[in-house]
This record gives C-alpha cells, sequence and structure tokens, in this order.
C-alpha cells in the first residue's frame, strides 16, 4: 500500500470576527468559482464606505491556505473605517479549480475578476506568499487598480524558496497516493474514495498547488521597477524565502519601504498579525486612495 501522506496540518488562527457583509462567487471563463467575502465596518457597508471616497482592502492568502488566515488583519481594517474584501484563491478554501493551466498570473485575473465583480475599480492590496506573487503582478500590470501593496514573504523566481521545503518529495507521494486509490491495487478494495484521508481528489489538488511553488514564478527583477503605488516589502527573519530575493524586490520598488521581523519565520499573518496589521494601515494612511 502507498504511503498516506500527511496534507498539511496548520497551526490554528483567530478566523475574521467583523461583520460579514456579503460572500458571494463569481465565475471565471474557465469555469472556476471564486469565492469572496466582503468584510465592513461596524454601522456602514462597502459601498457607504466608496461613496466616502474609502477604498476597500483586498487581502490574498499563501498556498493551501483559505482567506480565514488573515482574520486578525481583517478586524483591524474593518476597525479603522474600511471594508475587507478577501478571496479563496481557486483550488483552495470554497474556491474551485477550473480548467486552465495554474499559474500566479491566473490567479492575479482571479482577483482582478472579483474586484471588477464588486465593481470595485481601484484597491489596497495585502498579499502574502502566494498571495503577495500575485500582488506584485497587480501592482506592476494594473497599477490603475492598486492603491498600495504590502507584500509578505514574496519570491520572484522558484529558486527563491528553500530548499528545506521538500517540494517535490511531497507532491510525488501525494500523487502516488492518488494514484493507488484510483489506480493500483487500491481501486480493487471495498472502499469509498471520500472517506479517506486526504482524498485522492484532494491529495492530486494539493500535490499541483505544491507543484506551483516548484515551478513558479518567473518575475523579471526589473519589471518590478513598473511598480509605482506606495509598497511595503515584509519578512521574517528566519524566512523560507531567501533573503536575497526579499531584498531584491524591496530595491527594484522604489521608495519601498522594507520590513524584516526578528525572531519570525514565513507565516507573518498567523505568527504577528498585529504586526501586519499595524505595517498595513501606516501603508494605506500615506497612500493616496
Amino acid at each position: 500500500m502507498a504511503t498516506r501522506p500527511q496534507l498539511h496540518f496548520p497551526s490554528p488562527y483567530r478566523l475574521p470576527e467583523a461583520r460579514l457583509e456579503r460572500a458571494l462567487t463569481h465565475e471565471t471563463p474557465d469555469g472556476a468559482m471564486i469565492a469572496t467575502y466582503v468584510y465592513a465596518p461596524r454601522g456602514s457597508s462597502l459601498a457607504q464606505t466608496r461613496t466616502e471616497g474609502v477604498a476597500p482592502v483586498l487581502l490574498l492568502h499563501g498556498n493551501g491556505e483559505e482567506h480565514g488566515i488573515f482574520g486578525v488583519v481583517i478586524d483591524r481594517i474593518c476597525a479603522s473605517g474600511r471594508a475587507a474584501i478577501a478571496l479563496d484563491s481557486r483550488a483552495q478554501g470554497k474556491s474551485t479549480r477550473g480548467t486552465a493551466p495554474l499559474s500566479y498570473e491566473l490567479m492575479r485575473d482571479d482577483a482582478l475578476g472579483a474586484l471588477r465583480e464588486l465593481g470595485v475599480e481601484r484597491a489596497h492590496v495585502i498579499g502574502f506568499s502566494d498571495g503577495a506573487i500575485e500582488g506584485l503582478l497587480m501592482a506592476r500590470d494594473q497599477p490603475e487598480a492598486v492603491a498600495s501593496l504590502l507584500s509578505i514573504g514574496a519570491n520572484v523566481t522558484p529558486e527563491g524558496v528553500s530548499g528545506d521545503f521538500e517540494v517535490e518529495r511531497i507532491s510525488g507521494e501525494l500523487e502516488s497516493w492518488a494514484d493507488w486509490w484510483e489506480k493500483g491495487e487500491g481501486s480493487a478494495l471495498p472502499v469509498e474514495r471520500e472517506l479517506l484521508t486526504p482524498t485522492p481528489s484532494e491529495a492530486r489538488r494539493t500535490a499541483e498547488l505544491l507543484r506551483l511553488i516548484a515551478n513558479e514564478p518567473h518575475i523579471e527583477a526589473e519589471s518590478l521597477q513598473g511598480i509605482c503605488c506606495p509598497t511595503c516589502v515584509m519578512a521574517g527573519e528566519n524566512d523560507d524565502i531567501d533573503r536575497a530575493q526579499t531584498d531584491l524586490i524591496h530595491a527594484m520598488v522604489s521608495g519601498s519601504r522594507l520590513v524584516i521581523v526578528p525572531g519570525c519565520g514565513h507565516v507573518l499573518p498567523k505568527e504577528c498579525p498585529d504586526l501586519v496589521a499595524d505595517e498595513a494601515l501606516a501603508l494605506i494612511g500615506r497612500a493616496n486612495d
């Protein structure tokens, strides 16, 4: 029997407690359904804050996660009087996969599509890990849509991820598990596949997401010189992302602020959510809505 791989078991985090104004999906051209959540300040709404000239904040999470990882940050944003728009990236959380090949450019387009669906032309962007890569691509390619960017734990090439994160081995184990149940000896057993942990489909989906980390992104560092919005580049002192890549992003984005958090690793929205919120709100305060 194939060795049962362990899926990602994250440490817990506090989910948003702010008022959920809307939860909706929009369909992408390739058939993915992207789950989008709108959290509003007490006594207000996304529409009202926009009428008052207060741009919302878009939050984009990391690989294999869902938008709730930003719980504390979402609550702080809403307490400041802004609406928060949080996505479950495709094939993650409540969003479905679709048929197009996975890429960060594809998920950038998903995020822009979610803003269009809500009638939002411009937002402050907070991106973590995969979401930070998407945020960099948004700010570079659709500058009119991004009022400011907080990039947390981004890399510009696959080599920027620490070799300690054994992406190829883990994704291979997941694929082998799925194959054993769907095509190998396990397929003859009287077992309902949906009762397995992980299910074959969950294993394949996770393997595909991990391969995205192994194979992408491929961002020409010099292209980030086109980012003109107020930007903060953030990472942990012990981040899984090569410090040289963090420094490179900071160097390429003119006028950006660099924040390296002592004693922390990669997952800053969980490790130090209030510090992330402090940096986000300070950056938004420096930006022009």
